[in-house]
């Protein structure tokens, strides 16, 4: 039985980034500090901690945002779950909690990076959860210690949840959701982590194709509405902007 809490206490939050470090391998230049999980506690942000019994096994690390106009946002900056606990619905558990906190709070859009050849977050992000992406970001946190990055530059994704939205509601609790016409696609393959470590020059020859793609389209006006992923690869599907929110 995981249960989702939020985080307040310090030591709590020094687990968070004790765990954060075994998650992603970073040496302390990269590592989120203890002292930025104690602000986001104090300026509206959301310090959410996933535990099996007196284990934390995930986290989320939620800080508030305003875009232009003043329209209140919370830019998910970093979420974890332990290998151990990986595939067993934590990071959903965790994210359906930041939703229900955000729209509790009057907040109706929750934004986050993610890395665009990682085709399992990706069909995570966009299929299970209801999230758009319109914006990718060339390099966005430079070239990291992260063993999960192996030295290749951060491209980005931007993840648009509205979770105001009743589309995102159907997608939630099992329905489905009626998708726009498709006009492109972008394909990333599936073994593109293995890649990474024993090809890196083909790794970054893809990362560079895929980059460009996506620029391309966002110029475009195109969005990403959905994901479709096989043994061999992972596909972005992509519509013309703007199309209905109802959010």
């Amino acid at each position: 039985m995981i249960e989702i809490h939020e985080l307040t206490e310090l030591p709590d939050l020094a687990e968070a980034v004790r765990l954060q470090k075994e998650i992603w391998g970073f040496q302390d230049i990269d590592l989120l500090p203890l002292r930025l999980f104690v602000v986001a506690t104090k300026i509206g942000g959301q310090v959410l901690g996933a535990y099996d019994g007196n284990r934390m096994v995930g986290f989320c690390l939620g800080i508030p945002g305003v875009k232009p106009g003043g329209m209140a946002y919370m830019h998910s900056h970093m979420m974890g779950v332990d290998a151990e606990y990986r595939n067993r619905g934590v990071g959903r558990l965790l994210k359906l909690q930041q939703r229900v906190d955000c729209l509790q709070r009057g907040i109706q859009l929750i934004e986050w990076t993610f890395d665009p050849l990682e085709v399992k977050n990706a069909f995570f992000n966009i299929e299970r959860l209801g999230a758009y992406v319109r914006r990718y970001v060339l390099n966005q946190y430079g070239v990291t210690t992260s063993e999960l990055n192996a030295g290749m530059p951060t491209d980005r994704c931007v993840a648009e949840w509205h979770i105001a939205d009743p589309r995102v509601a159907l997608i939630l609790d099992g329905s489905g959701a009626p998708r726009p016409e498709i006009v492109a696609r972008i394909e990333v393959p599936a073994n593109i982590g293995t890649l990474r470590r024993t090809d890196q020059p083909k790794a970054r020859e893809i990362q560079k194709r895929v980059s460009e793609q996506f620029l391309k389209c966002f110029r475009n006006d195109l969005a990403v509405v959905g994901f479709e992923r096989s043994e061999e690869s992972g596909t972005y599907l992509l519509a013309k902007w703007p199309f209905e929110l109802n959010a």
